[in-house]
């Protein structure tokens, strides 16, 4: 299991700010959050960078051990 938290425009589409969630690698993540969220989380993942244990997920492969932390930052306007 890992612990996914949500900000700003995900934390809306989640309808949560955190959850548990079964997945082996960001890919599997994605795919199972847009199942359990619908297609305004999947929107928002898809252009959302995700943190995992504080670094940057680039690929889909990114492993997630057991007790991970993931953070799903979308973007965010202003600077």
């Amino acid at each position: 299991m890992v612990t996914v938290r949500y900000f700003a425009g995900a934390k809306a589409a989640a309808g949560r700010g955190e959850e548990q969630v079964s997945a082996a690698d960001v890919a599997e993540l994605k795919a199972v959050l847009a199942q359990r969220h619908g297609p305004a989380l999947d929107k928002v993942l898809s252009a959302s960078t995700l943190l995992v244990d504080g670094l940057a997920a680039r690929s889909g492969a990114t492993a997630l051990p057991a007790g991970c932390s993931v953070e799903v930052l979308p973007p965010f306007a202003g600077g």
